[in-house]
């Protein structure tokens, strides 16, 4: 641009050169005081520039400066801040969050057939109109908690001081609490009092004040799990908070100072003398009069809404995540049908109480082949342990895992008939061995499975490949962590939880995968949505040979105890010095697994994943689909010399024997019999020894005992039956 300028620009005629005369003027046409204006004016701009160089972190550049400079980048800087504040609230104080309930509302679980299962949460209610309650209700509330609530600006130190010289009323002013509950933890720091005042400010400048009232009064605590005064009324009284007598509203405002110390269902004495305190601070404000205050007498309870329905159990801890997302926000109780069968839940209950544990935890899950979970036990005791063994714990599933080892291979185009090496692992730095012992030269994909060699297994996951069988895990639904390249994965040293496990053989069962695991019942698949985004499946031959395998090692294999007289498909798995024992199988519509374990992970006393999981799953099979357990097989033995005389009427491994509809069972063991069955749900054993017949009186008496109340039910309601046509 320079070079252009100086083109175009036009050339300015210079001024002509004058000669000196000669002379210079000595008079006063020199004005000093221009001098020293232009000498000050250039002393100044020097000075800006001296002090533009600066940099604000130096002294310099701070001094001199006047005081309009200083009170417009003051005022700048507290504009700023407040813009800033107004944003900070916005984000972490909406508005919108003090009308939501500050505890999740109560949600009670149903099983499929309406059976209450567990109610969990909050009881709450509507949100209450300040218009439309009657001023003692109002009134009550004001004189205890905020007298001067109509006429500060959040926070009032009138109302604080008041209650440090009297010690009635609160500290804090409603507007406070409402914004304490509502968006702040309940920690005792300086700086959360500093919040609570700024969002107090924030919500009167927002809010009216009835509307700061309503959302006060809609979420307070009252005890009893109760939130809101609309739930408290109907909880305590039965009674709508638009129809609260003066005592009633008086009893309910003097809960909210310790609403658990105070709540009048367990602590009435309390809750009455509470109350006083509450009728002569209204007598204070001016509400009533002492006649007034004189003739109020405590209320009556009227508790209508008990209940014996459990807060929780296995399966509904595990739902409710569940329920929640499914469940409209708001205050509304709601009541959501689960995919639990009570029948199959009390099946499944009952062989797992029944079985002789000792000191180890037990987990059961059944589901249908689209995930939907129709049964779960979590542990032998949800009151003494909530921790969910089922879906909670993960534990190594042991050989089970080799059902995604086979089915890599068959994908990879092995069939059951090929052989594999059988012999003992000699070289390199892992060395599993055979369970007894027991090797051979090689064995059939369908025998190796069947017998759980884990030197076949761990061959075979070589061969295949550990990316195979972990892309085949995945494809199975299991999201749990498998280490590449790790020998040891091939026998289950991954861990995993049981339901995960479960679900990668509901894939197997209905062929179609991933399978979810779901608690509640979910819309059928259109055929589109299906073709567009629907679930894989394994090819007709790949099936086919996969449940072959699993037939193979339940009817034949590690897992004899486990048969049934109908098609059943399932494996065995034991970890590393029995810590943990599994059976997981299919039969009809339903899927199962079963885990056995110490909770701290010690060894178990002589049980394996062929012995009692595998009895546990038959049992829950045989009264979960009517068909009956097949009798007992020897496993497969050389047909070597006993080497003495076998009696005629030895029974060899004679241990568990179903009798009748399967409720009932003869088990010989220690040379004793013990004959187990139920009476009226009562289950009782009768041990029959040498010395005798040993009976546990009181499940007999406990059995007496429930006749005896349903013989007296059955006569109470024929008696009422009667009185009908004559009403």
């Amino acid at each position: 641009m320079g070079v252009i300028d100086s083109i175009f620009r036009r050339k300015r005629p210079e001024p002509e050169f004058t000669g000196h005369r000669g002379y210079y003027a000595t008079h006063d046409a020199f004005d000093d005081a221009d001098w020293d204006r232009r000498l000050d004016d250039l002393d100044h701009a020097l000075a800006a520039e001296e002090k533009r160089r600066q940099r604000f972190w130096q002294r310099d550049y701070w001094r001199g400066r006047r005081k309009r400079w200083w009170a417009a980048r003051i005022v700048a800087g507290m504009i700023g801040i407040f813009i800033l504040l107004v944003a900070w609230l916005a984000i972490t104080a909406p508005l919108g969050k003090s009308l939501e309930p500050i505890a999740p509302p109560q949600i009670t679980l149903l099983a499929a057939d309406g059976t209450p299962i567990a109610r969990n949460g909050a009881i709450t209610d509507e949100p209450v109109d300040v218009s439309k309650l009657p001023p003692h209700v109002v009134e009550a509330f004001l004189a205890i908690e905020d007298r001067r609530f109509y006429s500060h600006w959040g926070v009032d130190p009138r109302g604080i001081a008041r209650a440090a010289i009297s010690g009635t009323g609160g500290g804090s002013t409603i507007t406070q609490q409402l914004a304490k509950f509502t968006f702040l933890t309940p920690e005792r720091t300086l700086t959360r009092k500093a919040r609570e005042a700024l969002i107090a400010f924030w919500l009167e400048a927002w809010l009216t004040k009835d509307e700061i009232l309503e959302r006060y009064l809609s979420n307070a605590y009252f005890g009893d799990n109760v939130y809101g005064l609309r739930a408290a009324s109907l909880h305590y009284f039965y009674r709508k908070p638009e129809n609260l007598r003066p005592n009633q509203a008086a009893m309910l405002a003097g809960l909210l100072q310790a609403p658990s110390a105070y709540a009048p269902t367990r602590h009435y004495d309390r809750a009455a003398k509470r109350m006083g305190l509450v009728v002569q601070s209204m007598v204070a404000a001016g509400y009533i009069t002492e006649a007034e205050a004189r003739a109020m007498r405590p209320p009556a309870l009227d508790v209508r809404m008990k209940s014996d329905i459990p807060t929780g159990t296995y399966f509904a801890d595990w739902a409710l995540p569940e329920a929640r997302e499914m469940s409209d926000s708001g205050y509304a109780r709601q009541t959501l049908t689960t995919t639990l069968d009570s029948k199959l839940q009390n099946i499944a209950r009952r062989v797992t109480s029944r079985a002789p544990l000792g000191d180890a935890q037990v987990a059961l899950v059944a589901m249908r082949t689209n995930g939907e979970v129709v049964a779960m036990i979590g542990g032998k005791d949800y009151e003494k342990s909530p921790f969910n063994r089922a879906t909670q714990a993960k534990r190594q599933p042991g050989s089970t895992f080799k059902l995604f080892v086979y089915l890599a291979a068959l994908r990879d185009g092995w069939e059951i008939d090929d052989r594999i090496d059988n012999r003992q692992i000699t070289e390199g730095s892992y060395r599993p061995g055979n369970s007894g012992g027991r090797y051979s030269d090689s064995l059939t994909l369908e025998d190796a499975f069947a017998q759980s060699s884990n030197v076949a297994a761990v061959r075979l996951f070589g061969e295949v490949g550990s990316e195979k069988v972990i892309e085949t895990a995945r494809d199975l639904g299991v999201t749990s962590d498998l280490t590449k390249g790790d020998p040891s994965t091939a026998l289950g040293t991954s861990t995993m939880s049981l339901l995960e496990l479960t679900s990668a053989y509901a894939a197997i069962a209905g062929n179609a995968y991933p399978v979810e695991p779901h608690a509640f019942a979910r819309p059928e698949r259109g055929w589109f949505e299906n073709l567009v985004d629907g679930p894989s499946s394994l090819s007709g031959d790949t099936h086919r040979e996969m449940e072959a395998l699993l037939r193979t090692a339940i009817n034949k294999g590690t897992g004899r105890a486990a048969t049934l007289s109908g098609p059943n498909f399932g494996k065995t798995g034991t970890t590393q010095d029995n810590r943990d024992a599994l059976f997981v199988g299919y039969a009809g519509d339903l899927v199962v697994g079963v885990w056995i374990g110490n909770d701290d992970n010690s060894p178990l006393d002589g049980i394996s994943g062929g012995g009692l999981p595998a009895r546990i799953w038959r049992d829950f099979m045989t009264q979960a689909l009517g068909v009956s357990a097949a009798p007992s097989q020897p496993g497969p033995r050389e047909n070597t010399d006993p080497g003495g005389p076998v009696e005629p009427l030895d029974v060899p491994d004679l241990e568990d024997i179903p009798l009748g509809d399967g409720n009932s069972r003869l088990r010989i063991r220690d040379g004793e019999a013990v004959f187990s069955t139920e009476v009226d749900g009562i289950p009782i054993d009768i041990t029959i020894t040498e010395g005798g017949i040993g009976i546990d009186e009181a499940a007999i008496e406990e059995a007496r005992r429930r006749a005896e109340e349903a013989r007296y039910e059955a006569v109470r309601e024929e008696l009422e039956r009667r009185r009908e046509p004559a009403q």
